[in-house]
């Protein structure tokens, strides 16, 4: 049986992603918080801009953490936790709650799972669009 192994997401990695998001927001004129975590959902890399509002942290955490549980863009769940929709009770069912709002990316290196980025503080379609700027920019 052969195995495969993929480079993790590195510190390197998780300040590069920051600091793309960070100039995307930027270039838009909008203050942000940014959150990347590893695969294991531990924190690599965290900054919030001191004029972003102070929920903007919790919230991009809650983004990346979203987006790492589900292996999906949060975007695309949006969806999903409405009445009816199939992840309708599960914002509430686990320790740490999901947040399904545009703005959390998964991080996949070789087609794997490596990690997560949230970024918080503008609107959900802006907050989308950095977190999808920044992972493009992952070599």
């Amino acid at each position: 049986m052969s195995t495969t192994t993929v480079a993790p997401l590195t510190i390197h990695d998780a300040e590069a992603l920051v600091t793309a998001a960070r100039r995307a927001a930027e270039a838009a004129r909008v203050t942000v918080s940014v959150t990347v975590l590893d695969a294991g959902g531990h924190l690599l890399a965290f900054r919030r801009d001191d004029r972003a509002v102070l929920i903007s942290g919790e919230t991009s955490t809650r983004k990346a953490y979203t987006a790492l549980q589900l292996n999906a863009p949060t975007a695309d769940l949006v969806d999903a936790v409405q009445p009816g929709g199939p992840f309708h009770t599960l914002p509430t069912a686990l320790d740490r709650p999901l947040l399904f709002i545009a703005g959390g990316v998964p991080v996949h290196r070789d087609g794997r799972l490596i990690g997560a980025l949230g970024v918080g503080g503008g609107a959900p379609e802006q907050d989308h669009g950095f977190a999808t700027a920044a992972v493009e920019t992952l070599v």
